[in-house]
C-alpha cells in the first residue's frame, strides 16, 4: 500500500548444491535464492526491499548490521546445516524472539536455527525418487492472510516426498497440507510464534525440481513474508500511573 513501510526482507540460502551439482545449476543457474528473492518482489512490490545471504558470506551473509535492518529472514539449506556458526543460530535467535519473522522451507525443517526455534527433532518422513512425484497442496485454512489468491489445490508435478509423522510442536496456525501419489500427508503449511516473531514453515522445495520457478509457490512464500512481518508490539511498558496512584489501581481496580 503507499505510504506503508518498507518491508526489509532478507533471502539466505546456503548455495552449496548449485555451486557443485550440475543438475542443481541447470534449475537454478543463479541459485535458489534468485527465484525466491523474484517472487518476494514481484508479489509485494514497491514496499519491499530484498537482499540476499548465503553460507560462504562473511558471517554467513547474517552480521549484526544485516539482521538489526531485517524485518523477515529466508531460510533454505539442506547439504550444510552444521557449517553454520552456532554464534550466527544464536544471534538469529535472539532477533526472532525480538520480533522478525522468520519462513523456512524445506529442508530448512533440520537447520539448527529452526530446530532451536522449535525445540523438537524436527524429524519427518521422506523419499526421493529420481523423478519426483506429484505434490498436491492443499488449504485447509483459507481465510489465513498466506492463503490469499493462493489456487486450490497447488499442484507440484516433481518433488521429493514429506510425510508425517512431523515432529514438530503444534502448530499455532496450519494454512497447508500436502498429498502425495504414494498416499502420505504432510502438514507442510505451519505457523508459530516464538517471542515477538512470527514463524512459517512450507514444505516445498527440493533443490532437484523447479519448485521456486512455480508462480503458486511464489505467492506462497511472499503472503508467508508480508504475514511474518507483521511484527508485535511489546506490551511490557509501566503504566503512566506511578507511586501511590498505581499501586491503588493494582489493588483497587480504578
Amino acid at each position: 500500500m503507499p505510504g506503508s513501510p518498507e518491508l526489509r526482507v532478507t533471502v539466505w540460502n546456503e548455495n552449496v548444491h548449485e555451486q557443485h551439482e550440475q543438475s542443481v545449476k541447470r534449475i537454478y543457474p543463479d541459485g535458489m535464492h534468485a527465484p525466491i528473492a523474484d517472487g518476494i518482489r514481484r508479489d509485494l512490490g514497491a514496499n519491499v526491499s530484498v537482499r540476499v545471504a548465503t553460507l560462504a558470506d562473511r558471517e554467513h551473509g547474517l552480521t549484526e548490521a544485516v539482521l538489526a535492518a531485517t524485518d523477515v529472514l529466508t531460510w533454505w539449506g539442506h547439504a550444510a546445516h552444521d557449517e553454520v556458526s552456532d554464534a550466527i543460530v544464536d544471534r538469529v535467535h535472539a532477533r526472532v524472539l525480538a520480533g522478525m519473522g522468520m519462513v523456512a522451507l524445506h529442508s530448512a525443517h533440520k537447520s539448527k536455527i529452526f530446530m532451536r526455534l522449535m525445540g523438537t527433532t524436527c524429524n519427518l518422513r521422506w523419499r526421493s525418487d529420481p523423478g519426483g512425484e506429484r505434490e498436491v497442496i492443499w488449504t485447509v485454512n483459507p481465510s489465513h492472510p498466506i492463503a490469499a489468491g493462493v489456487p486450490q489445490p497447488i499442484v507440484i508435478p516433481h518433488q521429493e516426498m514429506y510425510g508425517e509423522f512431523f515432529d514438530i510442536p503444534q502448530p499455532d496456525d496450519l494454512v497447508f497440507i500436502s498429498s502425495f501419489e504414494g498416499g502420505e500427508i504432510f502438514r507442510g503449511g505451519c505457523c508459530f510464534t516464538r517471542g515477538l516473531g512470527r514463524i512459517f514453515y512450507f514444505g516445498p522445495g527440493d533443490q532437484e525440481f523447479p519448485v521456486y520457478h512455480q508462480p503458486e509457490v511464489q505467492r506462497v512464500i511472499a503472503n508467508a513474508v508480508a504475514w511474518c512481518g507483521g511484527v508485535a508490539t511489546p506490551n511490557d511498558e509501566p503504566t503512566t500511573r506511578t507511586g501511590n496512584a498505581q499501586r491503588n489501581w493494582y489493588l483497587d481496580g480504578d
